[in-house]
């Protein structure tokens, strides 16, 4: 168990060590749904609400593991657990908001292969984190998913009433902005000594 207060572990896993912007993971519904704000912030809920639930399980599965002594079975089952969860949350979606179901397209069911949530709990397992460090790691996790998304969604919706040259438009104006707001996140690495 480690010996961190759940307040740093919050904190490192939202800003210090994001896992967009620090640690590069994630990064396709990243650039794909940041378009629109109100897109961005829905898919950072939906990932958030991923990330919770595959943590609590992740944590189940691992004391599971351990206990028949078959830790070598991780992977296969985490990644069994973060598909199941993605499927009920689309069928939610689908069922409770039709449209906000479409204007997420393709990138809804793609959070089952969004590395960032099996990241957190390939994580979550290797550091060690109690039943309640995992839970305030994958909202941490989740609110630095959506802070990342809801910042790259209000800078590009500003740019696009901008003059910028027709060279940066678009694609080349996406990869700038992740870019340099990475760089900032770089900044939060001092935090905490």
């Amino acid at each position: 168990m480690v010996d961190d207060s759940l307040w740093t572990i919050f904190i490192n896993a939202s800003l210090v060590n994001n896992f967009v912007l620090a640690y590069f993971l994630g990064i396709c519904p990243f650039l794909g749904v940041s378009s629109k704000l109100e897109t961005a912030s829905r898919m950072g809920a939906a990932v958030t609400f991923v990330m919770l639930v595959s943590s609590i399980c992740a944590f189940g599965i691992q004391a599971l593991l351990v206990a028949i002594d078959a830790p070598y079975l991780k992977l296969i089952a985490f990644i069994a657990v973060i598909a199941s969860t993605v499927q009920l949350v689309e069928m939610f979606i689908k069922k409770v908001s039709p449209a906000l179901f479409r204007s997420l397209g393709i990138f809804l069911p793609l959070i089952t292969t969004n590395c960032a949530i099996l990241g957190l709990a390939l994580f979550q397992t290797n550091k060690g984190y109690s039943f309640v460090q995992c839970i305030v790691y994958a909202l941490g996790a989740g609110a630095g998913f959506t802070l990342a998304l809801v910042l790259m969604a209000g800078l590009r919706e500003k740019l696009e009433l901008a003059d910028v040259p027709d060279v940066t438009k678009g694609t080349a104006m996406a990869l700038m902005i992740a870019g340099l707001l990475s760089v900032t996140f770089m900044g939060f690495g001092g935090l905490g000594g």
